[in-house]
């Protein structure tokens, strides 16, 4: 899977991605990923490179110029083949969620577009039909960033990229619910033991404890994911089981 990434920072980009540091950085250095950083600066044709320039219609900051975005897609279309999506990072966009994250990664080339400043001249959106995507109820700096934990995000998902593929399928929001809870040596750490079923060894018994832990802490913390999630019967036993627990706490 390719993953193309426009930036005027692309040392900070490169750090990360094509360091060979963390998972992705090691799936790159080993071929099952391809990632590539472009500086958009090499796409302008002003001494100065210029990528920005103030808004129409008056206000604070600088707003990215389109042409240099144009260009710089044409050439990785030209080099690295047309991609399959543009993703372009903003607070406006779709919120970046576990069924985003596997929309794309049965895609085979992605290019994300960092923007800066007040933001991206809304012609890049329009005429590359760039998708807006959103890491999050707040505003950062730039796109870099949210692309990196895009790609993560992704990547993670392409096979081989992490070592046991079982821990993907199992990790929070893959079914409409969060993890539960993980525990590790020493079975008892200042005063706090593991809860006696994981040292029980009995396995049938750990893995509803964990269904059930995360069901809990779902409940708890995240009730929205539950309204749509696909749960089995065993789940919606556990879930009026928690419920029924948790009212009684609440009257006694």
């Amino acid at each position: 899977m390719k993953f193309d990434i426009v930036t005027i920072f692309p040392r900070l980009v490169r750090a990360v991605l094509e360091e060979g540091e963390g998972v992705v950085g090691r799936a790159a250095a080993v071929g099952l990923i391809d990632v590539a950083v472009f500086d958009l600066r090499d796409a302008t044709t002003d001494r100065h490179r210029v990528v920005d320039d103030t808004p129409f219609g008056g206000g604070p900051g600088m707003v990215m110029k389109p042409e240099p975005f144009f260009v710089m897609v044409e050439r990785i279309t030209a080099e690295r083949g047309c991609p399959d999506a543009l993703l372009l990072p903003s607070p406006q966009g779709t919120p970046l969620t576990h069924a985003v994250v596997e929309r794309l990664s049965r895609l085979e080339h992605l290019v994300v577009l960092c923007g800066r400043y007040e933001g991206v001249d809304d012609r890049v959106r329009q005429g590359l039909g760039a998708e807006e995507v959103s890491v999050g109820d707040f505003v950062v700096s730039g796109g870099e960033l949210p692309a990196l934990l895009l790609v993560d995000a992704v990547a993670r998902l392409v096979p081989g990229v992490v070592g046991d593929g079982q821990s993907v399928v199992e990790e929070s929001f893959v079914r409409g619910r969060l993890d539960h809870p993980h525990y590790t040596r020493p079975a008892e750490f200042r005063g706090m033991r593991v809860p006696e079923v994981l040292l029980s060894g009995h396995h049938a018994a750990i893995r509803r404890w964990r269904k059930r832990e995360a069901l809990r802490a779902t409940l708890e913390r995240r009730p929205d994911l539950l309204a749509q999630a696909p749960l089995d019967e065993e789940e919606r036993a556990l879930v009026r089981e928690i419920l029924s627990e948790t009212e009684k706490e609440q009257t006694s």
